[in-house]
C-alpha cells in the first residue's frame, strides 16, 4: 500500500509542499483547505504535471477531512502568514484556533500518525496540536530548526563564498526572535565557523537567521517565505517515510532533556518512522544555556494562553 500525507493548507507553503512531496513520488497527497475550489484545482493542476515530470503520485484536493484518513503524516500549514511589522506571537490567537480544529479533525481520522507543525508561531502551535490530538511527544514535531539552520547555512555560504553544501549549522530553542544559532557547532567542510570568520561577521549572520524571515516579509510586502520553509518540511517528511534515522534541528517536546520540562523547543532529534525517535543533548556553554533557556521562556509565554 502506498504511503500517505496529509497537507493541511493550500496556500504557497502547503501547495509548494504538496508539490515537492508528488514530484519525490514518496507518497500519495491529500491537500485540505476551506476555500471551496482550491485545493480541488491545484491538486488537478498537480495531477496534469505528473506525465511531464514522470511521477504518478496522487494528489487529492478536498474541503473536508475525511479523505485524510489513515495517513502516515499530517502537515499542519493552515493559518494567517505574517504581513509587514507582525511579530509571529501576533498570530497566537487566530491560528490556535485553526490549529486546535485542524488537528483534531485530522488525529482523530489518522490516530497513528506523525504530525509535522509549520503554522507560527510554530512552538506555541506545535504544543496546541498536542494538547487537541493527545498524540504523545514523539509524533508531534514542529518545523522550525530546519528552516533556520538552512537560513543560516545559507548566509555562511554567501559570506564566504562556498558551496551551501559544504556548510552545516545548528539553531536550537523557540522559531522567532529568541533563537539561539549556535556558531560553535556551525561548520565549513567540518572546520568550525569560528576559525574562519571573525566574531563581527560572526554576530551578523546570526542576527540576520533570526530576521530571516521578517527579512522576506519585508520584500514581499504581500506575503511571507515559502519555497524554504516547503523544502524544509520535506526534508522531514523524508527523514519519517523513509525512517532515514536523521539529525535535524525541530521543535519537540521536552522532558527534562537539556535542563527543561514541559515545554517546545528546538533540539537535535533522531527523526524516523515513528517520527521523534531521540533527544540529542550537547553540550551547550553557560551563554548559550542562558540564550536558550530564555527562548524557552518565550515559547512558554506563548503556551499559557492554551493552557
Amino acid at each position: 500500500m502506498r504511503k500517505k500525507v496529509t497537507v493541511v493548507g493550500a496556500g504557497n507553503v502547503g501547495a509548494s509542499l504538496v508539490q515537492r512531496i508528488a514530484e519525490t513520488g514518496l507518497a500519495d497527497v491529500v491537500m485540505v483547505d476551506v476555500m471551496e475550489g482550491v485545493p480541488q484545482g491545484k491538486g488537478l493542476d498537480l495531477l496534469e504535471a505528473g506525465p511531464i515530470l514522470g511521477y504518478d503520485t496522487m494528489v487529492t484536493g478536498t474541503n473536508g477531512y475525511d479523505e485524510t484518513a489513515d495517513s502516515n503524516i499530517i502537515v499542519i500549514t493552515a493559518g494567517l502568514a505574517r504581513k509587514p511589522g507582525m511579530s509571529r506571537d501576533d498570530l497566537l490567537a487566530a491560528n490556535g484556533d485553526i490549529v486546535k480544529k485542524v488537528a483534531w479533525e485530522t488525529g482523530k481520522r489518522s490516530p497513528k500518525a506523525v504530525m509535522i507543525v509549520v503554522t507560527n508561531p510554530m512552538d506555541v502551535m506545535a504544543y496546541v496540536a498536542m494538547k487537541a490530538t493527545g498524540f504523545p511527544r514523539e509524533r508531534v514535531i514542529g518545523m522550525g530548526g530546519v528552516l533556520d539552520s538552512a537560513r543560516f547555512r545559507t548566509f555562511i555560504a554567501m559570506e564566504l563564498g562556498v558551496s551551501v553544501e559544504n556548510t552545516h549549522a545548528f539553531v536550537l530553542g523557540g522559531h522567532g526572535d529568541s533563537m539561539v544559532p549556535l556558531p560553535r557547532y556551525s561548520t565549513v567542510a567540518g572546520i568550525p565557523i569560528t576559525e574562519l570568520l571573525s566574531a563581527d561577521r560572526i554576530d551578523k549572520l546570526v542576527e540576520r537567521t533570526r530576521n530571516g524571515g521578517a527579512e522576506i516579509v519585508a520584500l514581499l510586502k504581500t506575503g511571507s517565505a515559502y519555497y524554504a520553509p516547503s523544502a524544509s518540511t520535506l526534508e522531514m517528511v523524508q527523514a519519517i517515510l523513509l525512517d532515514k534515522k536523521k539529525i535535524l534541528p525541530c521543535s519537540v517536546w521536552l522532558e527534562g532533556e537539556y535542563g527543561v520540562k514541559g515545554a517546545f523547543a528546538g533540539v537535535p532529534v533522531k527523526l524516523g518512522e515513528k517520527g521523534m525517535e531521540q533527544v540529542v543533548e550537547i553540550k551547550l556553554s553557560a551563554d548559550e544555556n542562558a540564550a536558550f533557556l530564555k527562548s524557552v521562556d518565550a515559547v512558554r509565554t506563548g503556551c499559557a494562553k492554551f493552557m
